[in-house]
């Protein structure tokens, strides 16, 4: 393993830096790429390593976002990706995988009776939402405060609230993220608390006859990655049940914690659900699945189609040999090998918050924890809210592990693939530890 080194202002990296800062805003296509004094640039991925243009190699706990359970060009995937696009990328017509793939996901959950495939988390949750509205004929949609669910207008709302802005905790103010983001959006989006059942069923109650959804992500990475209590998740289900709403779930990032999903921790069964990231095997990907009557408002074949669905390259078939087959993959064996690998993951950095003697916390579960530089672990957005003084210290812990050689989220957070080893979450901690006693002195 090459040893990592600070970016150089001189830099191959920085080189082109400057040339994207020509050609597109802000020098990216996806803002959560950039970091000081450049982004870093990938000229190879291999197995859970990543080396830059710069020749730079990095243990990845990135994964792109959580997308890339079996790490990067996983040989098994690669072939099989490889074998179909010599056969066609794109077709204006079905093929065999969709189905396939198709059955094999929905054997995965016994609540995904039908689905669709898309192209994105995004893609999917907009489905669920429109799929709820067409079902129940209502407007409005639920959300949890600070969970992020795509770029979709109404499943933004109030992922960046602030203190400045976000209302009162009895009943939280539905904040834009996008400048110019019409009112009427945001009057139809109700924001409750996380893990307050009492206080989200008051706010639900509200506004029962207008609601179409209920839209939670049982481990929100926004929120603080905490996983959803038992008496949360009891409490949706029961109101929307009782109020005849829908409860979706998002598991686009959560999928990859049981066999059928982060649902399963729970004895609760969503009429809907959106996937995509790790069930693409590497290729842009989304899902819904669900209640097959809730699905069929996008069958065209009904005598009145309630919610027209399409999309170019949805199902495209190199997306559905991959996703596939990463999935066959990711099976009981790999799940239980990649959460064990999360415990101890967890343990090591708990340990290196203590040799350290640093105000930090882990939350998370499975395979993705993350670390905040708070002393007791958030219970609530609010809570897990990044101030300006904890946010130098995360940028500081942030530059610290990518220059040992480590390549975390953004919001150090940390996400496992099945191709790491205990050698490399040893790393980590070894790499989080010297991290804690530098930027020691800069805590007050």
């Amino acid at each position: 393993m090459n040893s990592p080194i600070p970016p150089k202002q001189n830099s191959r990296g920085a080189a082109l830096y400057e040339r994207a800062l020509q050609v597109l805003p802000g020098g990216c296509s996806r803002n959560a790429i950039l970091r000081d004094p450049h982004p870093i640039y990938a000229i190879k991925g291999e197995g859970c390593y990543v080396t830059d243009i710069d020749g730079v190699e990095r243990i990845d706990f990135n994964n792109n976002m959580t997308s890339l359970i079996h790490g990067h060009a996983h040989p098994i995937i690669v072939s099989v990706a490889a074998e179909q696009m010599k056969r066609g990328s794109a077709f204006a017509v079905g093929t065999e995988l969709e189905v396939i793939f198709a059955e094999h996901m929905i054997s995965r959950n016994d609540g995904f009776e039908k689905m669709r495939f898309v192209n994105s988390g995004t893609e999917a949750v907009m489905a669920c939402l429109k799929a709820s509205r067409a079902f129940t004929g209502r407007p409005k949609i639920a959300k949890v405060e600070g969970s992020y669910h795509g770029i979709y207008d109404y499943a933004e709302v109030s992922q960046t609230a602030n203190p400045n802005n976000w209302g009162d905790a009895e009943k939280p103010t539905s904040v834009a993220v996008t400048h110019g983001t019409p009112q009427a959006a945001l009057d139809d989006v109700i924001v409750i608390p996380f893990n307050e059942p009492e206080r989200a069923i008051n706010i639900l109650s509200e506004h029962a006859g207008d609601i179409a959804c209920v839209l939670v992500d049982l481990m929100p990475h926004r929120v603080g990655l905490l996983p959803a209590n038992e008496d949360f998740v009891q409490a949706l289900r029961k109101w929307t049940r009782d109020n005849d709403v829908l409860l979706v779930f998002d598991e686009v990032i959560t999928f990859r914690f049981t066999y059928g999903g982060a649902q399963n921790w729970y004895d609760v069964t969503p009429d809907l659900t959106a996937m995509g990231k790790m069930i693409g095997g590497g290729f842009p990907v989304g899902a819904l699945a669900g209640r097959a009557d809730v699905m069929d408002v996008m069958n065209p074949r009904a005598e009145k189609v309630l919610f027209p669905h399409s999309g170019t390259y949805s199902a495209n078939p190199v997306t559905m040999a991959a996703g596939l087959t990463a999935m066959e993959i990711f099976d009981h064996e790999a799940i239980d090998k990649i959460n064990y690998l999360g415990e101890y993951a967890k343990k090591a950095l708990d340990e290196a918050i203590s040799l350290a003697d640093v105000p930090a916390c882990i939350t998370g579960r499975g395979s993705m924890y993350r670390i905040h530089m708070k002393e007791a672990p958030p219970n609530s957005y609010r809570d897990a809210y990044v101030g300006p003084d904890e946010a130098k210290l995360i940028k500081m812990l942030l530059d610290e592990l990518v220059n040992d050689g480590i390549l975390p989220v953004n919001t150090c957070s940390l996400t496992l693939s099945t191709v790491m080893r205990e050698a490399e979450i040893d790393r980590l901690a070894e790499a989080t530890l010297i991290a804690f006693r530098n930027i020691k002195p800069h805590m007050a």
